[in-house]
């Protein structure tokens, strides 16, 4: 049974999750971190949480300004959206890993993070961040899980930026909630204020942190390249790849059952999960 959180981190600004409370002895904590136009609830993440959750305290939350509100499933808040920079995101990974080591989160268990571990497991933009944030905190992550991510957190097109810099604001379309999303100019200050934070593929070459890279033989071939460069840049890193998997693993929402692919990524993720805790 998963136990809902909330965190106020200001005015008008929540971090809103749920934590899957590890069935048997907890081996870590596991924290999900969605990507671009995904929010917690989304198709395969309640499944997957509850999967790990047999040796794992497993922790999926929504970034503040990922545009979903208290409603949980709809984007209602895409003013904040459209302010979303990487910066607001591991901000809140920060301030909810914070209250994880403060004792804030109901963790079933009498647990710290000084003696269990913490994983980062990112899918899509949310293994940017994910990765962003185990190079600039390696002393508190021991093991990050890259599904089908990014290595490069710009990922806007040139007619997005062209617009958001000369109109202030460009427009996203959501196929599937046939929504078109605001992006801020801010946006883009951010990613060229922290250039060199943000890039990743230069990074990973002193990369501490144990990494593995899980991705889906048919995902979005700029993300396969992505992957292909950073393993040029990092050779140590295990590159993983799932026989059919897309950049979902053939999961959709709403949830109409597991798939094969994903099947086989949560094994291969399970087996990189104990040899890190082993």
């Amino acid at each position: 049974m998963n136990i809902p959180f909330q965190i106020q981190v200001a005015q008008d600004r929540y971090i809103r999750g749920d934590v899957f409370p590890s069935i048997h002895q907890s081996q870590g904590i596991l924290i999900i971190c969605h990507g671009y136009k995904g929010f917690k609830d989304w198709g395969m993440f309640p499944y997957v949480a509850q999967k790990f959750s047999e040796h794992y305290d497993v922790i999926t939350f929504n970034f503040s300004h990922n545009g979903v509100g208290n409603e949980l499933f709809d984007f209602t808040e895409l003013e904040k959206f459209a302010v979303n920079t990487y910066s607001r995101e591991l901000e809140d990974l920060d301030i909810l890993i914070g209250s994880i080591r403060q004792g804030k989160i109901p963790i079933n268990h009498e647990i710290s993070l000084r003696s269990h571990p913490l994983f980062l497991l990112g899918h899509s933009r949310g293994a940017g961040v994910c990765l962003v944030y185990s190079f600039d905190y390696p002393e508190f992550v021991q093991g990050v899980i890259s599904w089908n991510g990014v290595t490069d957190l710009d990922l806007f097109s040139d007619e997005e930026k062209s617009e958001m810099k000369s109109k202030g604001r460009a427009y996203v379309y959501n196929g599937r909630t046939k929504q078109h999303m605001p992006l801020d100019l801010v946006i883009l200050e951010d990613i060229e204020e922290h250039e060199e934070r943000y890039h990743i593929l230069e990074r990973i070459k002193l990369a501490t942190t144990p990494i593995v890279l899980i991705q889906g033989s048919e995902d979005f071939q700029k993300l396969r390249k992505g992957s292909t460069l950073l393993l040029q840049a990092n050779p140590s890193i295990p590159w993983i790849q799932i026989p059919e998997g897309n950049h979902t693993f053939k999961a959709v929402h709403p949830f109409q059952g597991t798939t094969e692919p994903l099947e086989e990524a949560i094994i291969q993720t399970m087996k990189c999960l104990e040899a890190w805790t082993s």
